[in-house]
This record gives structure tokens, C-alpha cells and sequence, in this order.
């Protein structure tokens, strides 16, 4: 389930608290939810998962990105919570497809390059050719 990008980040579908513990026993040291709390019937509230990441001793960050597209405060914060994890990030979202997105756009403002973006983010499984015209 869950879909390693690099070495500093694996982004996953809709996790569980469950998942948390078991992202915590991976060695992952926060959780970044990406999806807007309501997006579908039943999914588990982001404080649901945000008390399973405390009780784990992850950090928890929330950048909710609907479907209306990315802002730059949340490639800002996506940035921020990136540099403050103490190591892996694990990221998620409905399909991993935004947690994806919101990472390359928040790697490319500070330089990196998109083809290089693109190839870790295709290993992954995930195509972000839809946003490369803003790498």
C-alpha cells in the first residue's frame, strides 16, 4: 500500500490508524494528510489518524488539497513538513495521486529537477505529467 518515492518519502491511498502504527514500525517518522476531511462516506476523520500518529510518536501535519488544485501556501507547507521530519514522510490522499503532486511541487520550488521528479514519481507509479507544466 504504501509506495516509496525516495528515501524521504512514500505517499499511500486512504490509510488507516492501523496503518499508522505500521508506518511507525517502517521507520516513518510523520504523517501527511493531503485529503480534505468529508471527501467520502466513511473515511476516517483526519483526527482520527492525527491521534494514531501521536500515539505512535509521529508527527502529524494536514495540507488538505481538494480537487479545485494546488495553492502556494500548501506547496509552502508541504515544504515545511518536509524539512521538519526527522526522516521518512509518508503522505496521503484518496489515491496517493495529490500527496504525489503536492511533493514534486514542493521539491521543484526549491529547485529540483522535473524530469528527475518525474522519473522517481513514475517508479512509484504515478504519472504527474498533468502538473509539469509547473515543475
Amino acid at each position: 500500500m504504501f509506495r516509496k518515492i525516495d528515501d524521504s518519502i512514500s505517499v499511500s491511498p486512504q490509510i488507516s490508524a492501523d496503518d499508522v502504527a505500521r508506518a511507525a514500525g517502517l521507520g516513518f517518522t510523520m504523517i501527511v494528510n493531503n485529503r480534505p476531511d468529508g471527501e467520502e462516506a466513511g473515511q476516517p476523520a483526519g483526527a482520527e489518524i492525527e491521534a494514531a500518529a501521536v500515539a505512535a510518536g509521529l508527527g502529524y501535519r494536514a495540507i488538505p488539497i481538494t480537487h479545485a488544485g494546488f495553492s502556494r501556501p500548501q506547496v509552502e507547507a508541504m515544504q515545511a513538513a518536509l524539512a521538519d521530519a526527522a526522516g521518512p514522510v509518508l503522505a496521503f490522499c484518496r489515491s496517493g495521486t495529490r500527496s504525489t503532486f503536492i511533493w514534486a511541487l514542493a521539491r521543484a520550488a526549491q529547485g529540483a529537477d522535473g524530469e528527475e521528479l518525474a522519473g522517481k514519481a513514475a517508479g512509484a507509479g504515478y504519472d504527474i505529467s498533468p502538473i509539469r507544466g509547473l515543475l
